[in-house]
């Protein structure tokens, strides 16, 4: 999940939500990026970190009391297994996009944690075989896997309020053509990304998060007890060229 500190309380957004807002994002994008296997792009941008809800989970609260933002999880190779499962479940595509996001977030702790190197070399057989399976070459994958990456990215700062005041840019990532992308709040409060990577020249995204006044809980079960009866509130941003 991610956790953001407020004066009301914990601003509490699930991975499953954020996934939504990214694959909003992705299903705007200009048409003549759009990857051949559209559908299953959206899928994969949706649900890429659909393993456990907050809900299953038993790794919720830090060492003081509050609740763990997304950021500060380490890797767990179950974890890892029960995404690989899942997407797998549905396509060799979406579990070669999911492989890859994988390593993306993990490779940064190979040099600290034991499980990961083994991890990452599985991760890359199975790339390549589910590769050659599709007739995919790593060029067009990482195009692909780019735009997944931009629109979890460009999530990331709406869900986590990194947009900057005052109209200045703020970085979101590279996308499918390695251009780099900005994005900005305009005078008027739409948002806007320059350059402009979306076919239609304005739009509307949403979100779903919770406000929790509560700043310390007993234990896992005592979150979730919060995090259920929590009101849900609703953002939108709006996009324009």
């Amino acid at each position: 999940m991610i956790v953001n500190y407020t004066n009301q309380g914990w601003e509490v957004i699930t991975q499953r939500a954020h996934g939504l807002l990214a694959a909003q994002l992705a299903m705007h994008w200009n048409k003549k990026e759009r990857p051949t296997r559209w559908t299953e792009t959206l899928l994969a941008i949706a649900e890429h970190d659909d393993a456990r809800t907050e809900l299953e989970s038993d790794q919720l609260l830090t060492e003081q009391g509050g609740p763990l933002n997304f950021d500060m999880q380490l890797f767990d190779p179950e974890h890892c297994r029960l995404m690989a499962n899942i997407s797998l479940s549905k396509s060799r595509y979406i579990a070669l996009l999911t492989s890859m996001h994988m390593v993306f977030l993990f490779e940064k702790e190979a040099d600290s944690n034991p499980l990961v190197k083994p991890f990452l070399k599985e991760q890359a057989r199975l790339q390549k075989q589910w590769r050659t399976n599709l007739a995919i070459d790593e060029q067009e994958t990482s195009r692909i896997y780019r735009l997944l990456e931009w629109c979890d990215a460009c999530s990331l700062l709406l869900c986590r309020n990194e947009v900057q005041p005052e109209k200045r840019n703020i970085e979101i990532s590279q996308g499918p053509s390695n251009t780099t992308y900005h994005l900005r709040q305009k005078s008027n409060g739409q948002l806007t990304v320059t350059p402009w990577p979306f076919e239609e020249d304005e739009f509307q995204v949403r979100l779903e998060k919770r406000i929790i006044p509560q700043l310390h809980f007993k234990d896992n079960e005592d979150f979730k007890k919060h995090f259920v009866s929590a009101p849900v509130e609703e953002i939108i941003w709006a996009f324009k060229m």
